[in-house]
């Protein structure tokens, strides 16, 4: 059954209670204009007022076994556009201070790790500074020239093995000076070994 343009709301509410897909597309067909132009003054955005409706038609197509306690159709799908925009404009506003919040968070994190940072490499070399003569030495060639065992080895005339031996040392020692940022220690140990 195809329903005319002036078929009543009252007759095509009690058609959709009772499942009729062409009473849905009638009422779609008639209102759906001008909802989304009712929407937009809310959300600024055809695009978006459009996508908010369809909600509102979806919604009216799930609840239609409760179609009849409907009195105005348009007052009806008017109050249900008008409450779905409402809720998109706090889901926008409750993500908008989220995405604030995370990039507060981020920015204050990013200056404690600089600032952290900052702090290790002074700590870093105040400790480097305290070594052992020859540990300081197979350190700074290990950690500051890339160089690898056998090459420390070369350079300071001893075996790969004494090398080894001077690094765990050289890495005890400051472990224990670095304390505090043991973890971040571990970090830059683990790092500067993967490039041996």
């Amino acid at each position: 059954m195809r329903f005319k343009e002036q078929t009543p709301d009252e007759f095509l509410i009690s058609e959709l209670k009772n499942n009729k897909e062409e009473a849905f597309d009638c009422i779609f067909r008639r209102y759906y204009k001008g909802l989304c132009a009712y929407a937009s003054n809310y959300v600024y955005d055809l695009d978006q007022a459009q996508s908010l409706v369809q909600d509102c038609f979806v919604k009216l197509w799930d609840n239609r076994d409760r179609a009849d306690s409907i009195v105005s159709l348009p007052a009806y799908l008017s109050r249900m556009v008008r409450n779905r925009c409402i809720d998109h404009i706090r889901q926008v506003k409750s993500l908008d201070k989220l995405h604030e919040k995370l990039e507060l968070e981020e920015f204050v994190t990013n200056a404690e790790n600089s600032l952290l940072s900052r702090e290790f490499e002074e700590l870093l070399v105040k400790a480097i500074s305290t070594l052992p003569k020859k540990s300081k030495m197979a350190f700074e060639y290990s950690r500051f020239e890339n160089l690898t065992y056998k090459e420390i080895g070369v350079k300071m005339n001893i075996s790969s093995k004494a090398v080894e031996a001077l690094l765990s040392r050289a890495l005890k020692l400051l472990r224990k000076d670095l304390q505090p940022y043991f973890t971040v220690v571990i970090v830059a140990v683990v790092v500067w070994m993967s490039k041996l």
